[in-house]
């Protein structure tokens, strides 16, 4: 959930200036695209017309989805570049709505995520790479998981950050606080809205309601009753400083993913694969090769 804070009142303060931060990487790699000159393509998959980049050609296929509102380059320009591509065939998408996979823009009912998990689960097969393994970043993170419970069959091993399976009632009340852009410095609003344009106020805005609709339905609940039906490998990531995601979220996983590993970052924030980007593409692929 890449939520970009404000200043606000004490409790707030610490966290707003490490959003602040995360968003400032996500800017930094977001022109990558144009220096790597990389072919993205289209395919059709339901009501979209999917955006995607393939590179590699290793064995080893990986899915890399992006967080709230990301893209490709916003979200996973390091790995793209960072990658063995002997040993694996890295595709990250726009999910369906999201950055060059629209139009049409998306809606945020309270099974979103559910939804972003079948059209993962339906692009793959699109793109003849029915078996793979998925990176997910927070939002990502969530539809990673989803997605390994639903369609065991597919997904062979899951790596997850900055992602949690249920929503704090003290969480809604960042989101809330986050909610108008306006507030926003330029350098937090400019890769979004080159992105999206003017769309991109009352997009965020959408997914905000969409989160706390959630919220209000499930009573907080996210995804936590599939977590037992996670059979594949999974690594989860964390940084001991993300102002976005708990503590408590990474232990919960840990603790019910059943066989799953924990690597704490301890001066890590949300963006862990960015800031630490050499070390986190090295982990995970030792991690994806291991038989």
């Amino acid at each position: 959930m890449l939520i970009r804070g404000l200043k606000i009142f004490n409790s707030y303060l610490y966290k707003s200036h490490n959003i602040c931060n995360s968003n400032y990487y996500r800017s930094t790699f977001f022109s990558t695209s144009a220096v790597l000159k990389l072919k993205e393509e289209k395919v059709k998959v339901g009501d979209y017309d999917i955006n995607y980049l393939k590179v590699g050609n290793g064995p080893r296929n990986v899915l890399c989805v992006p967080g709230a509102l990301g893209s490709i380059w916003t979200d996973y320009a390091p790995q793209v570049k960072g990658f063995d591509r002997e040993k694996f065939t890295l595709v990250a998408w726009d999910p369906p709505g999201y950055g060059k996979s629209r139009p049409p823009d998306r809606d945020f009912p309270t099974d979103f995520y559910d939804k972003d998990a079948d059209y993962a689960y339906e692009f793959m097969k699109a793109i003849n790479l029915p078996k793979y393994s998925v990176l997910g970043w927070s939002d990502g993170g969530i539809v990673g998981m989803i997605l390994a419970a639903k369609y065991p069959e597919s997904v062979e091993k899951l790596v997850i950050w900055g992602s949690n399976s249920f929503i704090l009632p003290n969480e809604i009340e960042l989101y809330n606080n986050v909610k108008d852009i306006s507030a926003w410095s330029k350098k937090m609003k400019e890769p979004m809205i080159e992105l999206y344009g003017d769309r991109f106020a009352s997009y965020w805005i959408e997914w905000v309601d969409g989160v706390i609709a959630l919220f209000k339905a499930k009573d907080g609940n996210i995804c936590s009753e599939r977590l037992k039906d996670i059979k594949c490998p999974t690594l989860i990531l964390y940084g001991e400083k993300d102002p976005m995601v708990d503590s408590v979220h990474a232990s919960h996983l840990h603790t019910n993913i059943e066989g799953s590993r924990l690597h704490l970052y301890p001066d890590g924030k949300h963006n862990i694969h960015i800031k630490y980007a050499e070390d986190f593409n090295k982990r995970v692929q030792e991690f994806l090769l291991q038989q």
